[in-house]
């Protein structure tokens, strides 16, 4: 009897500027490393990297504008999503709040990379620089790159992902950056590869997320 071969995921993502792990992530499938498929990339900035890449791959974009009309950009990205097939979404450097349409449709299947530890160095504005800077300021020995599940509140849900990175004394924030981008590179690919091998269940839904599509 042969075996059935569990189909690839689908994969969304969202980025607002260069997309490092979207890059990542689109840069392993087409290696064969892992079992995924890109099938849309969202920027809320036209002149964004991130769709500019994901052309050349051939990775479908959207650009859906948020600060006129949240509730209709909200509608318009779960749709999109939706008319992709997306089964996961990825937030690549997204600096927009998602939107209950969106947050209900995709409940436990939108996943967000933050450069610190959680919850002491997350909240609303604390992105990019600014958590470096506040994980300099307070002199800790270690930082973080944590990849988490997206709710309605910033850097709140569940926790998929610790990984530690070692601080030196005196170390500012541009080099805890530098020190935290270099591991952030494979944290987003092993975590999605081990999500598409079944051995890494979301806190919400089925193992597959192909089950429980809305």
């Amino acid at each position: 009897m042969k075996s059935v071969e569990t189909p690839p995921l689908k994969l969304g993502f969202l980025a607002s500027n260069n997309g490092a792990s979207m890059r990542a992530i689109v840069l392993a499938i087409e290696a064969g490393a892992l079992a995924a498929e890109a099938r849309l990339v969202v920027s809320n900035k036209r002149e964004a990297p991130a769709l500019a890449f994901a052309s050349t791959h051939d990775v479908p974009i959207r650009t859906i504008a948020t600060a006129k009309d949240p509730e209709a950009a909200d509608a318009a990205l779960a749709a999109a999503l939706k008319d992709a097939g997306v089964e996961l979404v990825v937030l690549s450097g997204y600096l927009r709040k998602l939107g209950p349409r969106t947050l209900a449709a995709y409940a436990g299947r939108v996943l967000n990379i933050h450069p610190g530890p959680l919850p002491r160095f997350g909240g609303q504005g604390m992105y990019g620089r600014r958590v470096h800077e506040a994980v300099a300021a307070a002199g800790v020995t270690e930082t973080a790159v944590t990849v988490h599940v997206v709710d309605e509140e910033y850097d709140h849900g569940p926790t998929l992902i610790a990984l530690p990175v070692p601080l030196a004394p005196g170390d500012d924030a541009a080099t805890i950056e530098a020190k935290v981008t270099a591991a952030e590179a494979g944290v987003f690919v092993e975590l999605v590869r081990r999500i598409c091998e079944g051995t890494l269940a979301l806190p919400k839904g089925p193992s597959r997320i192909s089950d429980n599509l809305p």
